[in-house]
């Protein structure tokens, strides 16, 4: 149950002609009136005797026990309730009490006696509008400050009454939605969703890993869109408007946002507090980076790779941070790199990077204020992203891609958990649906490069097999029986044996893994433990040439990573 305060109107025969109305795309079926202040308001929807001037001069009635100049210039209240999408129809007496107790919540009509006049007018399965006079029968005006909060208060307990879907809270971070209005507009035009919705989308892709205003600006206008910025009388930039240019007004001019409209953490000022520069902070110290990424690796999967250290690093700082302002800037920056890598995703995983970019944008708004001093890493590998170009496809790039993905799965679960704690519902939720779709996305990346990884374990001689099975015994004795037993045995093989050809430890490299998180929930060991030596051990991201020189060789590094096997809402439980 979705109830909107609209904003304060001059006209109440205006609202009733638009309320009662077929609607700009004839979507308003059967107008009629539902609930009234005294249960006897003129229909002009369905009594035919009935007008809506009728109704109008019912409503307005109060405004005349005041003089002209006391008089509110903005009288008419306005206020929709729609149902959830997969709520059932309700019925028009139960309309009718969800109106009355609307009206009561708000403060229109309290229930003293002395109320605002008040009508509520169905045009639809799914949603009411309820008109009222500003004006109580006393003369006196109503208390109805926030009531906006308020009647998201009585929804709440609507829906539990009514057993309908309960609709997380929010707390007033949220981009706007965009209005009935510029819907039906997108549908009228063809468009897959509304202009404010993909110029904001498009705002985001152009500030992930941006430096400057001055390259922000550009990318915006290389993007196709059309810019519009204004300075003040210093010479300083005040803020900035964007357009589509196929969206036009009824005047043929452009239809231009400005982007503090378009999201709240969009507006000019917000935008260049991201540019902040400095030094590592502590939480990202050279041991969390990429020593030396393979130099035959692309540029494309090097940044992957260093996006997944990188992101590894912000995990730990949401651990283990006791700033939220630190925390909330390594939200916001992860969000950057989500949208550095939707954009340059190849084909098969950008759909569902895509949307895991546009659902966690919620979980990175929050009243919190950022400290971007401290996520300049992520920035930097969201801007290492865009400058290294789209990933092709190749069985490397598809690798990184894979890693990159697996570790940003965890760092969204770890966003989810912190925002839960804090009661942060909404952005709690929006954390978890990306996490979903992180999840989808590697199981697209993964699929080629795992398959490659375990036909590599599997070729591996006995006698090697047994040693990295000893060596798994006497460094994790009590997980060691579960992890030989597991399908993802023969990946872990051959990644060990990557590492020892890469002169490391593998005892102490499972030791280390082992440590860092808890192991036992996890529905497979080997998997987990095989992404954990990869990032640790550094282990390049490639395949052999052929699966001959698999055979001969003692065993190249090749791609691997950690499927992504849990569900986002097992991870949290488990966590």
């Amino acid at each position: 149950m979705i109830p909107s305060i609209h904003r304060q109107g001059s006209s109440t025969l205006g609202l009733l002609r638009y309320l009662y109305s077929k609607g700009t795309n004839e979507e308003h079926v059967d107008p009629h009136l539902v609930a009234s202040f005294d249960h006897m308001a003129p229909d002009p929807g369905r009594d035919p005797k009935a007008t809506k001037e009728d109704l109008q001069q019912l409503l307005d009635q109060p405004l005349h026990l005041l003089d002209q100049d006391r008089r509110p210039d903005k009288h008419v209240w306005h206020c929709s309730v729609r149902a959830a999408p997969d709520d059932p129809i309700l019925s028009d007496e139960q309309w009718a009490d969800i109106a009355r107790r609307t009206v009561a919540a708000t403060g229109i009509d309290p229930g003293d006696g002395a109320g605002c006049r008040w009508a509520a007018v169905r045009h639809a399965d799914d949603h009411i509008h309820i008109i009222a006079t500003l004006v109580r029968e006393d003369g006196r005006r109503p208390d109805h400050h926030r009531s906006g909060k308020r009647a998201q208060q009585e929804a709440r307990r609507i829906e539990a009454d009514y057993g309908l879907h309960r609709v997380t809270p929010g707390d007033g971070t949220a981009p706007k939605p965009p209005t009935s209005a510029e819907r039906h507009k997108a549908e009228r035009q063809g468009r897959d969703r509304p202009a404010r919705e993909e110029l904001r989308e498009t705002v985001r892709r152009a500030l992930a890993g941006a430096t400057s205003t001055e390259e922000f600006l550009g990318r915006l206008k290389d993007a196709g869109l059309l810019v519009q910025t204004k300075v003040l009388p210093s010479g300083d930039l005040q803020g900035y408007k964007v357009a589509l240019p196929d969206d036009h007004a009824k005047g043929k001019k452009p239809v231009f946002y400005a982007g503090s409209t378009l999201a709240p953490d969009l507006s000019l000022p917000r935008v260049q507090k991201r540019f902040t520069t400095g030094p590592a902070t502590p939480e990202t110290a050279d041991s969390e980076r990429p020593e030396n990424p393979a130099a035959s690796a692309s540029a494309p999967a090097a940044a992957r790779r260093t996006t997944a250290h990188t992101a590894w690093a912000a995990l730990l700082v949401i651990d283990h941070s006791g700033d939220d302002g630190t925390v909330a800037a390594q939200i916001a920056a992860t969000g950057e790199v989500l949208n550095a890598l939707a954009k340059t995703s190849a084909l098969n995983t950008r759909s569902e990077l895509r949307q895991a970019a546009w659902e966690f944008e919620r979980a990175a708004l929050s009243h919190t204020r950022e400290q971007f001093r401290h996520a300049q890493d992520l920035r930097r590998a969201a801007r290492d992203l865009v400058n290294s170009g789209p990933a092709l496809g190749r069985s490397e790039d598809g690798a990184g891609t894979a890693m990159a993905i697996d570790m940003l799965f965890f760092l969204a679960i770890a966003v989810a958990h912190w925002h839960a704690q804090r009661q942060h519902a909404q952005q709690a939720e929006a954390a978890h649906r990306a996490a979903e779709h992180l999840q989808a996305a590697y199981q697209q990346a993964a699929g080629e490069p795992l398959m490659v990884l375990r036909e590599r374990g599997r070729r591996i001689a006995p006698s090697l097999r047994r040693h990295h099975a000893t060596t798994v015994r006497a460094a994790l004795p009590e997980l060691a029986e579960t992890i030989l037993a597991e399908p993802g045995w023969d990946a872990l093989a051959a990644t060990l044996a990557d590492a020892t050809q890469a002169g490391h430890d593998p005892h102490a490299l499972l030791e280390e893994a082992a440590a860092r998180r808890e192991l036992d929930t996890a529905e497979s060991i080997s998997d987990v433990l095989l992404w954990r030596l990869r990032r640790t051990a550094n282990l390049p991201g490639y395949a052999p040439h052929s699966p001959q020189q698999a055979g001969r060789r003692t065993l190249s590094p090749a791609p691997a990573t950690q499927p992504v096997a849990r569900s986002a809402n097992a991870s949290a439980r488990r966590r």
